[in-house]
């Protein structure tokens, strides 16, 4: 029989080989000798020298040669390291490179991979990793509240999806306390009875707080909101650009408009009337956009890090950046008085606000006002404050007068003319919310709106010219279904929408005219935005069907968004800016091309989904205290399990639940979009106006709960709680069917 040193040797050596049967035949154990060989490796094990493995043994302390790893973001060279799933080893987890062959599909951060397992010496690294095979995204994630428990406890999701808790064994719990935010990853796979196995990875602190409402959005869409020492380091050392090949711009009369709370200023505009005589009445607009490229160069910390964010993205209380601070709210942001580099375009307007040219230069500007909204819109409107004042003739009436001219193009192109208020949540110093309201739109949003589109337009015209590779802004016009579905929408609201044409953004418009200042306008108009597509990047240009646009590029924000990065990078190389610099479209950039299309395109929609979810635990929060109260709302949206419900006072999209509508069984009518009462034949659908008690808001998950008490003025009589929303006891098949066909009946009659 061997020692125990001699079986851990005989493993360490032959990693491949570590079945019992293994073990058994390396040192020739027959017959009953091996009951005392599995007591052995029993003891081994309870030590913590061997983990068993199925019906194999390994050394704890070491990997086995094949095994399961997560691809982690790139470091500061970018190397990819892997986090291996199962160690159990007390000494620190091994570092493993991942080290892919030529011919290896590409991987991303979050991917979970089979890998052999390579030791090294003499490295950084223990492990050298080759793939075998995808698996998979990162296992299911999810933040909740724990619950304390004798052995281990629970988690309660918050998010409004997940309505099955967690179970968390004691030696898994990071030393959560009980009712802690914590953040935890699946164990094994799911098993089909029973809750499911979590361990916790990170604790959150107190969801209670008030500025824990974005941290949970943060966390719950894996949004990266730490920036790694060597990003810091490489922003920390960037010097302001200098007028080296650059042209002098700063006797241009630009100026920033923006938010009264804006974070970040990347965009500057003026306007002066086209001196040109073969341009009677034309106009010129300047739109510069900070040069971003001069510090981000392909390739670097920097770079690495902006593409793995793919954009910034903002909440209430808080923005999780792109860049640095030291970049977006200081070397790149374009602050009144201070030079700055930008890439800017000259565009030249003829008297009826089309583009008949456009130059791009990269030059040095220097803003003379950093103006909001308000402040510009107040100007324009012949009340301007000290600040814009000074600004009234050369900069104010320029920029309007050639907004003027853009309306003329506009009306003519037929873009497609959504209006929705955009909700304003502000908070008080302690981070809790102080008001709802809706934020007033001015000309002066629509001016920059016109000026960036066309900007926009100026750079994809013009790197397609130079037959240079840069990232389409596509957004391809609606499918059949979703237009049948806003058709729907808009004949239970007494309008109309076209059958049998090539679809056109001006049919919408109509529609959305006819809407216009009635009880439906703000039904429609969501109604309508859930009809499109989801706009998108792509390395082709596909056109955008929302601006009746043949070609689009962002090129106007690239603090914020790595695409218009890119479309910076492609300028600067195809007007030889570059030089020596290295600042143009490098060669990764052009291979990655598809690769950044897809992936900024994702990041977005997580950006957007993180930002829908703070608002929506922002009102849930503000609402909290006015449990039991009555709001006023319109049905926005019917499913079978109930009716959704959007409060007119703030915006908030609340549920009633099946159960609370009425005393009688509802039939959900898929293709109308109804619930239809079996006995009575009450129609519940979209548009309608309605009168809500909140019965429970939520704002851990942002969830609201109403109670129907009124439908178009007429009351709404609620049953006994054990029957609502529930069919008869003895109700049959039989009885169902002359149910939904009466229903069905008082349809056809109604119309």
């Amino acid at each position: 029989m061997p020692t125990r040193q001699q079986i851990l040797e005989w493993i360490a050596d032959n990693p491949d080989a570590t079945a019992k049967r293994d073990i058994a035949k390396a040192f020739d154990i027959k017959g009953s000798a091996r009951i005392e060989l599995k007591r052995l490796l029993k003891e081994l094990e309870d030590g913590g020298l061997l983990e068993r493995r199925r019906r194999s043994y390994r050394d704890a302390e070491k990997l086995p040669p094949v095994t399961v790893v997560e691809i982690l973001p790139p470091d500061a060279q970018g190397d990819l390291f892997a986090r291996p799933l199962e160690w159990q080893g007390t000494a620190p987890m091994p570092r493993i490179l991942f080290s892919p062959l030529k011919a290896d599909p590409a991987v991303a951060p979050g991917e979970r991979v089979l890998v052999r397992l390579i030791p090294t010496e003499g490295e950084d690294h223990q492990y050298q990793a080759r793939l075998m095979r995808r698996i998979g995204t990162v296992t299911h994630r999810v933040v909740g509240i724990f619950r304390k428990e004798t052995e281990g406890g629970r988690i309660m999701p918050i998010d409004k999806g997940q309505d099955r808790e967690w179970r968390v064994r004691a030696d898994a719990t990071q030393g959560a306390q009980d009712g802690e935010l914590v953040e935890a990853e699946q164990l094994g796979s799911r098993a089909r009875i029973g809750l499911p196995q979590a361990r916790i990875i990170e604790r959150l602190g107190d969801p209670s707080a008030p500025r824990a409402v974005s941290l949970i959005a943060i966390h719950q869409h894996g949004i990266p909101d730490d920036f790694p020492d060597a990003v810091m380091a490489e922003a920390d050392a960037q010097q302001p650009a200098t007028m080296a090949g650059r042209e002098d711009l700063r006797t241009l009369p630009l100026v920033t408009i923006d938010p009264a709370d804006a974070r970040d200023h990347d965009d500057a505009v003026a306007a002066m009337p086209d001196d040109d005589p073969r341009n009677p009445d034309g106009m010129v607009i300047w739109v510069a956009i900070a040069d971003v490229a001069a510090y981000v160069r392909p390739g670097s910390a920097l770079d690495r890090e902006a593409r793995l964010r793919g954009n910034s993205t903002y909440f209430p209380d808080r923005v999780v950046p792109m860049l640095p601070d030291v970049l977006s709210g200081d070397l790149c942001s374009l602050h009144q008085g201070v030079d700055r580099p930008v890439i800017a375009v000259r565009m030249r307007l003829d008297a009826q606000g089309d583009k008949i040219g456009h130059d791009f230069h990269r030059g040095m500007m220097n803003s003379l006002a950093s103006l909001s909204y308000e402040q510009a819109q107040a100007a324009a409107d012949g009340s301007p404050d000290a600040d814009a004042a000074p600004l009234i003739d050369d900069v104010i009436r320029p920029l309007f007068a050639a907004y003027e001219l853009l309306k003329k193009a506009r009306a003519r192109r037929q873009p497609l003319e959504l209006d929705l208020p955009e909700r304003k949540i502000e908070l008080t110093p302690d981070g809790r919310v102080k008001s709802v309201a809706f934020r007033e739109r001015f000309d002066a949003h629509r001016l920059i709106e016109e000026f960036m589109v066309l900007a926009n337009v100026a750079a994809a015209e013009e790197l397609t010219r130079l037959r240079r590779p840069l990232l389409f802004r596509v957004h391809e016009e609606p499918s059949p279904e979703k237009l049948n579905a806003l058709r729907d929408v808009a004949e239970a609201s007494g309008f109309s929408l076209a059958k049998g044409q090539v679809l056109q953004t001006s049919q919408l418009n109509r529609l959305l005219a006819q809407a216009q200042d009635t009880d439906f306008d703000e039904l429609i108009n969501v109604s309508t935005l859930r009809s499109m597509t989801q706009a998108y990047y792509h390395a082709e240009n596909l056109g955008h069907f929302g601006l009746a646009l043949k070609s689009y590029a962002h090129f106007t924000s690239p603090i914020r968004r790595y695409s218009d990065l890119i479309v910076h990078r492609a300028l600067i190389s195809g007007h030889g800016w570059g030089g020596k610099k290295g600042d143009g479209l490098s060669a990764h950039d052009i291979e990655t091309l598809e690769d950044t299309a897809v992936h900024i395109s994702e990041t977005e929609r997580r950006s957007m989904a993180a930002e829908r979810d703070t608002t929506d635990r922002y009102l849930a929060a503000f609402l909290a205290d006015r449990v039991g109260s009555e709001f006023a709302g319109r049905v926005s949206g019917v499913q079978r399990f109930g009716a959704f419900v959007k409060l007119d006072e703030t915006g908030a999209d609340g549920l009633i639940p099946i159960r609370d509508i009425g005393q009688e069984y509802f039939h959900f009518d898929r293709d109308a979009q109804t619930l239809v009462g079996a006995d009575t034949g009450l129609e519940i659908g979209i548009g309608q106006r309605v009168l809500v008690r909140l019965a429970e808001a939520v704002p851990t998950t942002g969830g609201l709960m109403l109670q129907l008490l009124e439908v178009e003025g007429k009351s709404i009589a609620r049953g006994p709680s054990q029957r609502r929303g529930k069919p008869p006891r003895r109700r049959d098949a039989q009885s169902a069917k002359a149910g939904e066909a009466k229903a069905r009946k008082l349809r056809r009659i109604r119309k």
